[in-house]
Order: C-alpha cells, then structure tokens, then sequence
C-alpha cells in the first residue's frame, strides 16, 4: 500500500497508531536531547543547572518557530495529496525549505550579534550571565540542525513515513547522548569545556540528525521532492503554511514566554525554585511527548481525509484521538504522583527542592487530563486548517491565565500552594479547546457538504467526548 492509499484507505485506529507510535518515539527521543543535557550540567553545580534552565526559554523559541512551520506545511502537503495535486506539494515543500534556511539565518545572525544582550536579560548575577552566554550562543550560531531537522522530518510524515523520521531523531539523539558526558567533563582526550561542551554536543547531533532525515527524503519519498528547477514561488503557499504554522509558532512561543516570565517570578523565591521548574518543565514535555505524538500523526489523517471530502474518517480520527490521549494522561498522572523524588534525583536534587518539589510534581500532575484534552484538540483543529484552536488553548494555559494566577498565589498564599495556579489554567484552556474544536469541525462538514451537495449532517467529532 501506497502513502497516498494507506492515508485514504488503511482503517483509522490502526493507521493513526502505526504512525504514532515512531512519532512518539521520535519525539521522546528528541526531547532527550534537553533532558540528558539538563542531567549532566547538573553534576556540573546547581548553579549551572539554573542557567540552562534560563536559556531553555531562547531554546523554546527556537523549537516553536521549526515547528509551527513544519506544522503548517505538513498539513498544506497533506491537503494537497490528499486533493491529488503532487506538483503543488512538492513546490509547497520547497518553498518550505527556503522558509527554514532564512529562519535558521535570523537565528545565526542573532547568536553572533545579541547573545550578551539575552545573557544580561535573564538574569543579573554576573556567573550566571557567564554561563548562560556560554550556552546560549552555541546554541544560536549552531541552529541550522534543528530546523532542517525538523524539516526533513514533517516532510516524511506527510506522506506517512514516520519510521525513518524517527531514525533520522535516534541518529541525532545517539550522538548527543554519547558526546555529551565527553565534552562536558572531558573524556577521550577531549578538553573539559563544562557547560559550553553540552550545548556544542546538543548542536552536532541535531546537525547529524538533519543529515539523516534530509538523505532519507532524497532516496525514499517516493511522493516529495524538493525541485528547483522550473520553481516558481508563490506567496499563497506562504501564506497556507503560516495560516495553520503562525497560530502553532505562537502557540509554542507561548511556552517560552511562559518560561521567562515564571523564571523571572521564581527568581524572587530562591535560584533553586528556577531550577525546580526547569526540571519539571523538561519532565512535563518529556511525559507529554507520546500525546504530541498522537496528534501530530492526526494531522496527516485528518488533513488528506478532509481534503479528499473523507469526513466519515475525519470523525472516527477523533473518536480514537481523544480515548488514547486520555490513557496517556492517566499513565503520565501515575508516574508524577508515585515517583516525585526519583524523578527529581534524576538531576541531583538538593534537599531543598526535593521539599518542596515533590509535592508540587504531585499538585501539578492531577491537570494532565486536561492538558491533554487541550493539545489533542488544538492538532485536530489544526488538521482541518483551523491553528487558532491550537494557539488561543496554548495561550490560555500557559500564558494568559498560568503567569498572573501564579504570580499572585506565591504572594498571597507562598510557593507551596502556587502550584494550583496550574489547576485554574489547564481547565480554563479545556474548556476553550473542546468548545472551539466542535464549532471548527461543524464548519467544516458545513463546507464539504456544500462542495458535494448534500444534505447537512449536524454530528460532529467533536461530541464523541460526551459518549
């Protein structure tokens, strides 16, 4: 079976789990690369920890703009194979391209021109400055990686192949987690470069693994290719990819906003409190990948189906999207509540923070459910070409209402109980997404129904939730 014809004809549940599950893979995968470099620095000091910490929010940034384009480029290619128009998918995909390289650009010139600027706005202690200078610029200077990563990647999932999009992660993972401890303390005769060695070690593996899905594309996407030749740019594909891509770039740039902005209140706690949250924001990511991985794969799915005119397909995405999001938030729950201390021994947890990071790992992880609801909702909208779902359910969750409410519980009731800040947030965001997501769907049975001329049929995927 074919791409096109697994994604017009395979069943759903089955189809959206053997894409799932290497997109889940992948991205656990690729949310290593934070992680293990975050468990290292650790061994380095506390203080060191607080700074990758700190620069986690540039990384963020960086990470949402990759992407929010890929996001929205992986839904105009499906669309457009779904609506058999390979020409226009392949001229998509190379419009894409020239997308990522000029970002990649913007970043560079950033890393060579700003970093003690950023430095000196995170934090004011001058061995802070020091390190997060050191991080950050490799991390800047060094980008092309990630977005040409994640490029290669989105263009393999668009035609359904997401085993090699997870090799061409597994590549780069690989060789971050092998070079870090070498780099870091200075193993194998390598000089002992400290917290600089994990950034330069977290870039080499994404430039690998960039690589790797890029050679991948070019002798195994039967569907895609990148042409230059007789190319004609056009700014409507610019414009499809960012009308589903910029609503996910904020979205995602929400979080990193988030993370300045809370960094900066728990800064007036105590540099251990960053810390904290530093862990447990890569911890989150990390439990959550398997549910971004669902969704991702629900975005092909539901995109060539509804393009194609498939909308009994589209509702049976839903009805198996939600059901296994919801175990996956269970299974992440279970983990927070039952094994706080040993997640946060992890990365060499002082006394302090295990006091009170382990009952704030057990308050926040009773909002996962929701959480979940919200993210899968936000990737469905998203498929039927509607990202604002996506970023208004981001905003409010991690931004609109998270920062205030917490800002105001740490002075009115102390950092032990803020953490129910994040309770207030996650159910505000659900609400918004479930509703938002059902209006979207009517929409868009609206529109086919009117394309093929039927009568108008009022169910929706979004009510399977109420079953």
């Amino acid at each position: 079976m074919n791409p096109k014809n697994k994604l017009a004809e395979m069943p759903i549940r089955p189809l959206l789990y053997t894409m799932a599950v290497p997109l889940m893979l992948s991205l656990l995968i690729q949310s290593l690369y934070n992680i293990v470099d975050s468990i290292f620095v650790a061994r380095l000091s506390e203080t060191a920890l607080t700074a990758a910490s700190l620069v986690y929010a540039i990384q963020f940034l960086m990470i949402a703009i990759g992407v929010g384009t890929a996001v929205g480029l992986n839904a105009l290619l499906s669309r457009k194979l779904g609506q058999k128009k390979p020409e226009e998918a392949c001229r998509a995909a190379t419009t894409g391209l020239f997308l990522m390289l000029g970002t990649s650009l913007v970043f560079t010139l950033v890393g060579l021109l700003f970093s003690n600027q950023i430095a000196a706005a995170l934090t004011n202690d001058p061995e802070l400055q020091q390190l997060c200078r050191e991080y950050l610029s490799v991390n800047l200077v060094f980008c092309w990686g990630i977005f040409l990563q994640t490029y290669g990647q989105r263009l393999l999932q668009a035609v359904g192949d997401t085993v090699l999009s997870m090799i061409s992660l597994i590549i780069g993972a690989v060789v971050n987690i092998i070079l870090n401890p070498i780099m870091i303390f200075g193993l194998l005769g390598c000089p002992a470069m400290g917290i600089r060695g994990a950034a330069i070690a977290t870039v080499i593996g994404q430039l690998i693994g960039a690589a790797a899905a890029l050679w991948f594309n070019r002798v195994k996407n039967p569907v895609i290719h990148v042409r230059l030749k007789g190319y004609r740019f056009l700014w409507q594909d610019v414009a499809d990819i960012y009308r589903v891509g910029l609503p996910t770039i904020v979205m995602q740039a929400i979080g990193s906003v988030m993370t300045f902005a809370v960094n900066g209140i728990l800064l007036g706690v105590s540099s251990t409190a960053v810390a904290f949250f530093g862990i447990y924001y890569k911890l989150q990511n990390f439990l959550m990948m398997p549910v971004n991985g669902l969704g991702q794969a629900a975005i092909p799915v539901v995109g060539f189906n509804y393009g194609s005119g498939q909308s009994d397909r589209v509702k049976q995405a839903w009805k198996v999207l939600l059901p296994t999001g919801v175990v996956f938030a269970l299974c992440g729950t279970a983990v927070f509540l039952l094994f706080p201390a040993q997640l946060l021994g992890l990365f060499s947890a002082s006394d302090e923070m295990l006091a009170f990071g382990v009952p704030a790992l057990r308050i926040i992880s009773m909002t996962f459910l929701f959480a979940v609801i919200t993210i899968l909702c936000g990737y469905f909208a998203s498929g039927l070409g509607n990202g604002m779902v996506n970023m208004i359910g981001g905003a409010l969750r991690q931004l609109v209402v998270l920062v205030p409410c917490l800002w105001l519980l740490i002075r009115t009731m102390g950092i032990d109980r803020a953490w129910f800040a994040f309770w207030v947030s996650e159910v505000i965001a659900c609400a918004y997404s479930l509703w938002a997501t059902k209006k979207t769907a009517k929409q868009g049975e609206i529109r086919q129904n009117k394309k093929q001329g039927a009568p108008l049929n009022r169910t929706h995927p979004a009510k399977s939730h109420r079953r």
